[in-house]
């Protein structure tokens, strides 16, 4: 009698495994935590893998070292109710991520910047946040920008629109000190998690003066203010704001042409006593193009156009945007790029060698290359709101459009305002921070430097008067920590 045969079982595929400690770890500020939910064991295996050949540390649990958690096909609630079941604490120095955010980095073979559009938010914050009185509210809203989180999420835009408009006015006027005031006054308001409801909603906060308590009581009764009203309609500030638009020409410019009884575009350019330099000749000639918002897309392709420019020229030089895009926007009137080159001194020939790229790619309309004046010795500096030393350049390029933008010239490009600037390899960071923005924010940090840590703050450095030493910093957490405090993302620096 032949014996029964065995069920015969289904062999499991080999998980491939990792073999620790063989991958030198490069980027030790960064834990990342592949979540496995929707992603799949052999998916997240392979992509854990993939990282940690790159340079990554990778956790396979959800430790207190994890400071990238990575998703991909979970919606953001599900998620977010499933990392609160894992005792997953809200702290600022995690971010919870799109798979965007991993794919990019492995194609960099770095950590990119984490952008906004990265996160997955948790939704229960803004009901959180609104939930909160008045009172709690304004016990804790610091004086200080760089201790308040502000996001493009405004809550009381028909308060600070008021407030930014009479900062404007006094800017144009030349009063520089009560601008502030009102500046500063809105920046308090965009950074409340929810909307005024009532003037006693304004007792306690900071940097509200009377004139800006009043501008708000009367939206509150009028539904408007009647001296922004005035200002909106005044022929000065009409005139001072359509000067400055262009491109190369500041309030002082704008207030002369103003009284020379100039009012107009067309009088400036027929007045035979008027000589425009290159920067201003260049405003008006594409005037059209660069006073429109340019958009994150629109911004996208610049990256792209610029790293191509740069890599020619360094092959191991990295490309970041910064101001506003970073910081989450979606419109800007110009964008911003920091140039990182992996050796001291070789930022001084990058930026020459990318407008003779565009010059050869007949894309170069127009160009400014200011070469560094940087120098160790002239450091600290008491000056902080100077433009730093560090070479760069400020262009106007053609950007390629799908469809024709002017079809009496049969265009099919638009002019765009591009700023690039390349610090020396150890001053990256601080000019990173610089070039990031808010204005508001960066000013108040550096206020913050200097009046609560005794501590002088640039693009360039971070000096400690007490030690008499300037400050190492490899990324921006660094200089944060340094100061004392909590480190604020660039989204939350829309101060």
């Amino acid at each position: 009698m032949l014996p029964t045969a065995l069920p015969t079982r289904k062999r499991r595929r080999p998980e491939v495994a990792f073999a620790r400690g063989r991958e030198e770890v490069k980027f030790r500020d960064v834990t990342l935590y592949l979540v496995e939910r929707r992603m799949g064991k052999s998916r997240r295996n392979f992509l854990s893998n993939l990282a940690r050949s790159k340079g990554f540390c990778v956790d396979d649990a959800l430790s207190s070292d994890v400071t990238h958690v990575v998703s991909e096909g979970n919606s953001a609630q599900e998620l977010w109710n499933w990392l609160e079941e894992q005792g997953f604490g809200e702290k600022h120095d995690r971010h919870v991520l799109h798979i965007s955010w991993f794919t990019e980095s492995m194609s960099a073979g770095q950590p990119v910047p984490v952008e906004i559009r990265h996160y997955i938010q948790d939704p229960s914050v803004d009901q959180k946040s609104s939930a909160h009185s008045s009172a709690k509210q304004d016990s804790t809203v610091s004086t200080y920008a760089c201790q308040r989180r502000t996001t493009l999420n405004n809550h009381n835009k028909i308060f600070t629109d008021a407030l930014e408009i009479l900062a404007e006015n006094l800017e144009f006027c030349g009063d520089q000190g009560p601008s502030l005031a009102f500046r500063r006054a809105a920046s308090v308001l965009k950074s409340l998690p929810a909307a005024l409801r009532r003037q006693e909603d304004t007792q306690r906060l900071p940097c509200l003066g009377e004139h800006s308590k009043a501008i708000i009581e009367e939206i509150f009764e009028c539904g408007s203010s009647s001296r922004v009203e005035e200002i909106l309609n005044d022929e000065r500030y009409r005139t001072m704001k359509l000067f400055s638009s262009v491109f190369g020409v500041g309030l002082k410019t704008s207030e002369n042409w103003f009284c020379r009884g100039l009012r107009t575009f067309e009088q400036v350019l027929s007045e035979p006593s008027i000589r425009l330099n290159r920067m201003q000749t260049a405003g008006f000639l594409f005037y059209e193009d660069i006073s429109k918002p340019v958009s994150r897309t629109e911004a996208s392709a610049l990256k792209i156009i610029v790293e191509e420019a740069v890599i020619c020229v360094n092959p191991f030089a990295t490309v970041s945007i910064t101001g506003g895009f970073r910081r989450g926007k979606e419109f800007g009137h110009d964008v911003d790029f920091i140039i990182k080159t992996p050796e001291a001194g070789q930022e001084d020939v990058i930026l020459p060698a990318v407008i003779e790229r565009f010059k050869s790619q007949n894309i170069l309309l127009y160009s400014d290359l200011q070469e560094s004046t940087f120098d160790i010795r002239q450091l600290p500096t008491h000056c902080f709101d100077a433009m730093d030393h560090f070479s760069k350049c400020f262009l106007i390029v053609k950007l390629k459009c799908e469809q024709e933008t002017d079809a009496r010239a049969a265009r099919d490009w638009k002019a765009v305002r591009v700023d690039l600037v390349a610090p020396p390899l150890e001053r990256y960071t601080y000019a990173l921070l610089g070039w990031t923005g808010s204005t508001l924010f960066e000013r108040d940090l550096r206020r913050f430097a200097r009046l609560e840590r005794g501590k002088l703050l640039d693009n360039h450095a971070l000096y400690d008067k007490a030690t008499n030493t300037f400050l190492p910093a490899n990324t921006e957490e660094d200089i944060f920590a340094h100061l004392g405090l909590e480190y604020i993302e660039p989204w939350q620096r829309n101060a």
